[in-house]
């Protein structure tokens, strides 16, 4: 399946800053297998996975499922919008920092 273009776009943009450990040395991986979905992004030592959508996400009920199942293998699902990336990168990256240094934290959406 191919992604909308400003998928790949803000997809690619995250990883230049996740790969190699470049965002506050957390290692990241991109396109992982969790069960039977497919993680944008995973930092497993902190059992957060980053996803990327765009707008044929909203309201989701692939989503809910989704995420509900991966909170039961213990991952928390951090999402941005398209977006969000693409306009804002350092406040993304700033949240998910905030995000791996503290579990507590619940997303949002």
């Amino acid at each position: 399946m191919r992604h909308a273009p400003e998928r790949c776009e803000a997809e690619d943009r995250l990883w230049h800053e996740l790969r190699g450990r470049r965002l506050d040395r957390i290692k990241f991986r991109r396109q992982v297998p969790v069960g039977k979905f497919v993680a944008d992004f995973i930092c497993a030592e902190a059992r957060l996975i980053i996803e990327i959508d765009g707008s044929q996400h909203a309201d989701s009920n692939h989503d809910r499922e989704r995420d509900a199942e991966l909170k039961v293998r213990g991952f928390r699902v951090l999402r941005f919008w398209n977006d969000d990336v693409l306009r804002d990168l350092n406040a993304v990256c700033d949240t998910i920092i905030a995000y791996v240094r503290d579990e507590s934290l619940q997303p949002w959406r």
